[in-house]
């Protein structure tokens, strides 16, 4: 029997998730249901003892659950994605190392079923990421202390909390933050299927700017292309097509020289960008999934006075922890997926006891889909 079956089948745990519904509904005291049995609760968890590949060093655990002290909440997790900075963590090339062992995942949405005596800011049924990158998302329940979360709007869907705090807030300040953007300008993107590429091209339809997105040459490129023009986007070409001699006047045909270009590929690819900027235009790079060197050609950096510079998100989330303009966008990304102009990636849904087939989909090749774990199974999936 699994660790996840034998999670199913606690029957404290079963009466606790019901008396935790029940409670939502207004039948009965939340908190005093959940702190008559919490010590009978446990977590079943996905870490990393050692960095390596994902498919070799991730297992699973059953863990009690600490007692609830008066300034902490108790979260159940419903969601969360396997973005590339997760497998990078495992891998153990990313920038942060938790301490091992460590519990996987980055980003996610949770409920709090159960929140402390001195908590002012949460309070049973408010949804929450994690505040900080690192946290250990994949995990069917936590304990931790309120400064750790960022309450999220819980009308928005669940798919779209989940996937909220890294690649649309990326794609975000990234269109806001470096070059003063004005209706009709030229945006040129790399990995432009990418859930941050996703993002842009819908987030430039809403502020109409005016985008070109690069994608790899693959077998369903009709379908991909037909796919991104339906979120919005203006223009989609291949890596092929921009080295060809046809890429001159296409160029041309654009309304202006782009202004801003966004990499997360590298290598040649962001040369490419770096060449079809316009004057004094500014390349922005967040990722590096080729894993080749950005190579600034001198002659355009001198000539043409480019601007090279990186986005971190973790870095910005640090400094604008609690700030008017974090709150802002925040508030304007979740209205526009209230009114459907802000769609989430599509996504390919597994449970989190099916961790290791998802990390198998979300490290191949050509990833139609972005890989999501479902952790709570009465949260839903809709998009």
């Amino acid at each position: 029997m699994s660790a996840m079956r034998a999670f199913r089948l606690l029957p404290a745990l079963q009466t606790t998730v019901n008396s935790a519904k029940s409670t939502l509904l207004g039948r009965q005291p939340l908190q005093t249901q959940f702190t008559k049995c919490c010590r009978g609760v446990t977590s079943f968890q996905i870490i990393y003892n050692d960095h390596g590949d994902p498919r070799q060093v991730l297992a699973d655990r059953m863990e009690p659950l600490p007692s609830l002290k008066e300034n902490e909440v108790l979260v159940k997790m419903l969601m969360a994605p396997i973005n590339p900075s997760d497998i990078n963590m495992v891998e153990g090339t990313y920038f942060i190392r938790p301490p091992l062992p460590a519990i996987v995942g980055n980003e996610g949405v949770g409920e709090v079923v159960e929140a402390g005596t001195a908590v002012k800011g949460l309070r049973p049924g408010d949804w929450v990421n994690p505040a900080d990158s690192g946290w250990g998302t994949w995990r069917t329940f936590a304990v931790c202390g309120e400064n750790d979360l960022s309450k999220v709007a819980n009308d928005i869907p669940v798919l779209g909390a989940a996937t909220l705090i890294v690649n649309p807030c990326t794609a975000y300040r990234m269109l806001k933050d470096y070059v003063a953007l004005k209706p009709g300008d030229v945006v040129m993107q790399n990995g432009a299927n990418s859930a941050v590429g996703q993002a842009v091209i819908q987030l430039a339809r809403e502020w109409k700017f005016t985008t070109v997105n690069i994608v790899r040459n693959r077998p369903d490129l009709d379908g991909l292309v037909s796919s991104l023009k339906a979120l919005g986007a203006n223009h989609v070409i291949t890596d092929e097509f921009c080295r060809s001699s046809d890429m001159k006047s296409f160029m041309q045909s654009l309304p202006g020289k782009p202004k801003l270009a966004l990499n997360c590929v590298g290598g040649k690819s962001a040369t490419e960008l770096l060449r079809n900027l316009g004057q004094k235009g500014v390349m922005v790079t967040y990722g590096g999934m080729s894993r080749q060197p950005v190579t600034v050609p001198t002659g355009t950096l001198i000539f043409k006075e480019v601007q090279v510079l990186g986005y971190w998100n973790t870095e910005w989330n640090k400094d604008h922890r609690d700030s008017p303009a974090k709150e802002e966008m925040i508030s304007e990304l979740c209205d526009l997926m209230r009114r459907r102009k802000f769609l989430p990636p599509e996504s390919d849904i597994f449970s989190l006891d099916m961790y290791k087939e998802a990390v198998r989909a979300a490290t191949e090749g050509f990833k139609p889909k972005k890989v999501v774990l479902k952790i709570d199974k009465e949260s839903g999936a809709e998009d």
